[in-house]
């Protein structure tokens, strides 16, 4: 009985032990799991909260910077004196002038200047060689007489807006029984109000199959050329695009459109914003945002780039390509947004190093290979007499510093605000070939919402005005019959 008992009780001790185990390994399990539950959670939480950390950040549209459509940029003392009339204008190539530059060119002519390495082409800047044909015909086969006359073929005019004599060509057309639009042409850098001379003529004229037609605002933007420049900081885009708008508005224009590149594009685009029940339509030709959505959605395209634009992946990708791109070629806007005064008074010091600066910035944004052509490819695109006048409107004002200062000022902080606001106008888009500054077409429409239409060439490049006014001119009254409608 004894040992019967005995070991009974040590199978029903050894049933308990491995009962009480089984428990404490479900037990454990069970704390294993809530543990893990808890981990899960937690990191569910924290992604989430990051998440919308990231989305806000992304797609957070801020508010609408306040706007002081009187800010003061001329000498105080002249608030009280202040002339508001619109006042006729003639541009003057002076005999004074003429003369300074003979004397400078002969100077120019007797340096020991340094020759281009061979087979270099325009891989370390202008080409000597190039610059010298440019010089020579400068020298020699540009008349001042006559050049004066075809840039006063228009008219010409100057008002006061904000304190600041603003220059502007206002033509009208010559027609009966259509309808006149007004449309504001905005310029950008080291480009000038003659850029559009010969867009304007075809935007002037009646054309079949359009019952408008219309009136052309031109101006040079304050600080560059004929308008004066503001006495004291701050006047960036931001700021000029409300005195383009007062412009319009001394004008009688309440209404109106816009075309812009460059510059003009960016200053087009910040009085759509601005203004979007005075503005009926923006067209540009650099499709371009600085959103964030077209930050990070580029960055994004870089791991898929027909993700991302599966139309011309070229434009933006390899990333890696474009960036050093950009590192090697725009070395000059890092000196102009940090001392824009220093480099003016070397360029204002010689005529020709002007040209040479100016002349290095359209041989390549109007086409990246040109660089590695001897001449620039400049004479591809462009006749010199046209690149003379746009160097000349500079030279003869003076102006190169105060038009290079609008680099600095877009430091600011503002316009970057104002790109992550969408743009209710209507809107349509103009993509030549080798336009460099390029968007897809899904981040414009974030930017832009109301994108009505975007016209693609396999040529062109930046300065479309000057390059090809026609097909400019074209699609201008293309994308405005459609905002029309």
């Amino acid at each position: 009985m004894g040992k019967k008992g005995g070991k009974k009780e040590k199978l029903e001790e050894k049933k308990t032990v491995q009962k009480e185990s089984k428990n404490s390994k479900k037990q454990g399990a069970g704390s294993s799991f809530k543990c893990c539950g808890i981990i899960l959670t937690v990191t569910a939480v924290v992604v989430a909260v990051a998440a919308y950390h990231v989305y806000t950040s992304v797609f957070h549209i801020p508010e609408m910077p306040e706007v002081d459509l009187d800010k003061w940029w001329g000498p105080n003392e002249t608030k009280e004196t202040q002339d508001t009339s619109v006042r006729p204008f003639r541009i003057l190539f002076t005999d004074a002038m003429q003369e300074q530059l003979v004397k400078k060119f002969e100077y120019h002519r007797r340096l020991t200047k340094p020759k281009s390495f061979e087979d270099t082409a325009w891989t370390y800047g202008v080409h000597s060689q190039a610059l010298a044909q440019f010089f020579a015909h400068w020298q020699f086969k540009y008349s001042y007489r006559e050049r004066q006359k075809y840039l006063n073929q228009f008219p010409h005019y100057k008002t006061n807006v904000q304190g600041l004599d603003i220059h502007f060509v206002r033509v009208k057309p010559e027609v009966k029984n259509v309808k006149v639009v007004p449309i504001i042409l905005l310029h950008g850098w080291p480009s000038s109000f003659r850029e559009f001379y010969d867009v304007i003529p075809l935007l002037t004229t009646q054309r079949p199959r359009y019952d408008f037609v219309f009136e052309a605002i031109v101006p040079s933007l304050p600080g560059f050329g004929y308008s004066q420049a503001a006495v004291r900081p701050g006047l960036g885009p931001f700021q000029i695009a409300i005195i383009m708008r007062n412009l319009m508005h001394r004008l009688g224009f309440t209404q109106y459109y816009i075309q812009g590149g460059d510059f003009g594009h960016l200053i087009g685009s910040i009085m759509a914003t601005l203004f979007p029940n005075e503005v009926l339509g923006f067209h540009s030709n650099m499709p371009m945002t600085l959103s964030k959505p077209a930050f990070y959605g580029t960055l994004l395209g870089a791991i898929w780039p027909t993700l991302v634009e599966p139309k011309y992946p070229e434009k933006l990708y390899p990333l890696k390509e474009k960036i050093e791109f950009l590192i090697e070629e725009t070395g000059y806007s890092h000196l102009q947004a940090t001392k824009p005064d220093t480099i003016g008074i070397v360029l204002n010091e010689s005529p020709v190093g002007l040209a040479a600066y100016i002349l290095d910035k359209f041989m390549l944004y109007t086409n990246v290979n040109n660089k590695y052509l001897p001449d620039g490819g400049i004479t591809n695109h462009y006749n010199m007499t046209d690149l003379i006048d746009n160097v000349m409107v500079y030279w003869v004002t003076g102006s190169i510093t105060s038009s290079m200062r609008i680099y600095k000022e877009l430091l600011s902080g503002v316009e970057h605000t104002l790109e992550q606001i969408p743009t209710p106008v209507q809107t349509w888009f103009l993509n030549f070939k080798n336009e460099i500054f390029y968007s897809p077409e899904i981040f414009l429409r974030w930017k832009y919402p109301n994108l009505k239409g975007m016209t693609s060439h396999d040529f062109g490049g930046h300065f479309a005005a000057l390059e090809r006014p026609k097909d400019l001119a074209d699609d201008v009254f293309l994308a405005v019959k459609t905002f029309i409608k």
